[in-house]
């Protein structure tokens, strides 16, 4: 038994192993991944000096609790939580000692909701196609985490930054108080009536409490069509906006299929995606378009 580990003690609502993702798969039907917040990833690894491309946990709403099995340095991101070793307050957002045998516990979500555990080395599970990251679409990689799941380790670099010095990057900028998305139309535009275009780019909508991994699900107008049956299956990509028979759009995560039949209205820019990791259920949505 390696004590190069952590042993999960509170899995929290969705707690997943995630890294920057696995690229260049759609042709096999295997999607990106990946995490949803991949500022934060960066930014958490570089913190305990792990590379940027090393995986780390993702939790959901509430956090998760875990023991490792010798010291690690450990730092928590994203959406700002308590963190408590062994019950007494720890930093959050810089890189922190946990002796072994103690457990590291990650709050509930003050703001925003998915927070990034990073552990010096990075979690040691075994990579498939690349990358290590849980896919909840298609199976891949490993489990969510539940409660006694042992999570190996890989070898510590020793370089966290609190030895190092100040991380050079931004502060975390917070929750959106709203989502802005930059959207370029097509390429199934034409399906939908001139008036369902114009609603898109100018009518509010809100972030769906029915929103996950796989996709960012809206509450608001619908949108019309012009056109009526069903497409053949054709490629999807992350950032598009799907719209499914009740009009609503669905814009695709990391965890998006990579085929489907309803039609695409637009695409996302990937960069305004990171914001969306953080987007609280009722957080109003807005599409601007671009060319």
């Amino acid at each position: 038994m390696t004590d190069r580990a952590v042993v999960v003690v509170r899995a929290g609502a969705l707690t997943t192993v995630q890294d920057l993702g696995r690229p260049g798969h759609a042709h096999l039907g295997v999607p990106r991944s990946g995490a949803l917040d991949p500022a934060a990833v960066r930014l958490v690894n570089r913190l305990v000096g792990n590379p940027e491309t090393a995986a780390v946990l993702e939790t959901t709403v509430d956090g998760c609790a875990l023991r490792p099995r010798r010291a690690v340095t450990v730092a928590v991101g994203g959406a700002p939580c308590p963190v408590r070793v062994d019950g007494r307050p720890a930093a959050w957002g810089t890189a922190v000692r946990v002796p072994a045998g103690s457990v590291l516990d990650i709050g509930t979500a003050t703001r925003g909701l998915r927070a990034y555990v990073a552990i010096g080395g990075g979690i040691g599970v075994e990579p498939v196609l690349g990358s290590r990251s849980t896919d909840l679409l298609s199976g891949l990689g490993p489990s969510p985490a539940a409660v006694e799941t042992v999570l190996p380790l890989g070898p510590d670099t020793g370089t966290a930054t609190a030895v190092r010095g100040p991380v050079d990057a931004p502060p975390w900028p917070g929750p959106p108080g709203e989502l802005v998305l930059r959207v370029r139309l097509g390429p199934r535009e034409d399906w939908f009536t001139a008036a369902a275009l114009r609603t898109l780019v100018t009518r509010a909508y809100r972030v769906s409490s029915a929103s996950n991994r796989v996709g960012l699900r809206l509450d608001g107008p619908a949108l019309e069509r012009a056109r009526h049956g069903e497409l053949a299956s054709e490629g999807m990509v992350l950032g598009a906006v799907q719209v499914p028979p009740d009009g609503r759009p669905v814009v695709f995560l990391a965890d998006h299929p990579t085929t489907g039949g309803y039609p695409v209205v637009g695409v996302v820019r990937e960069a305004d995606l990171g914001a969306v990791a953080q987007a609280v259920p009722g957080t109003p949505v807005r599409f601007t378009p671009v060319r």
